[in-house]
């Protein structure tokens, strides 16, 4: 027997022991779900739960991470060489970020992370390590070579947390409430573009600066020069 359907089987059935965890985790809570509850839900012995995945708290890190791998930069990212080429790779990663993160499954662990923060806050703390911080680590990522490129100023940190801040707005707060509609694929890249547009007004260009300015400079040098008495 050759081991390519072993492996297939096993693939599938470690697929079928997240979605179970996952699911038993978002009914019933963390601290609440046992491991022979997920056995159960995904037809498999604790056995081969164990196996394949680990523990409970194995099981809630390996259904994060399957997520958190979404959140990574576009995959073959444009090198950063103009403010063109970054406004369109600001709005690529932020329309994948917000389609991933409205996802309900996923506002579905934001909202377990919550509602465990007192009994199980190592799901917050794993949602933060691996979820949350691969969508920032991708985008500082996006910023300090858009710095290195001459593009903006700044620290990369700080011009992530900014775009984040023009992306989201109070958007996740609404969608975790349950008070609007998840976004269509339309106004997600919609809101993805404003956003970088919003970012780079933000940061004007600096070769364009001295050109915008230099009315200004002419005419200040003009009026600070000597006049000449008129015969």
């Amino acid at each position: 027997m050759s081991r390519a359907p072993q492996l297939d089987d096993s693939a599938a059935m470690r697929d079928r022991i997240l979605s179970a965890a996952f699911e038993a985790f978002h009914e019933r809570g963390y601290a609440a779900t046992s491991t022979l509850e997920i056995a159960t839900r995904a037809r498999v012995s604790k056995r081969d739960l164990y196996a394949l995945v680990g523990n409970k708290q194995e099981m809630l890190i390996a259904a994060i991470e399957e997520r958190a791998k979404r959140f990574q930069a576009p995959p073959g990212m444009p090198t950063l060489r103009d403010r063109a080429t970054l406004a369109r790779v600001l709005t690529a990663f932020g329309t994948q970020v917000v389609r991933e993160v409205s996802d309900p499954h996923v506002l579905g662990v934001f909202r377990l992370a919550i509602a465990e923060a007192v009994q199980a806050p190592e799901v917050a703390r794993t949602l933060d390590a691996l979820g949350r911080e691969s969508a920032r680590s991708a985008l500082r990522r996006i910023m300090t070579e858009a710095r290195a490129a001459g593009l903006i100023d700044g620290r990369p940190a700080d011009l992530a947390d900014q775009f984040a801040g023009l992306l989201w707005r109070d958007l996740l707060v609404s969608l975790l409430l349950g008070v609007v509609d998840r976004p269509s694929p339309r106004a997600i890249k919609a809101r993805a573009r404003e956003a970088a547009e919003a970012f780079l007004r933000l940061h004007p260009d600096r070769e364009r600066e001295p050109l915008a300015s230099g009315g200004r400079v002419v005419k200040e040098s003009l009026r600070d020069m000597p006049s000449r008495k008129t015969r």
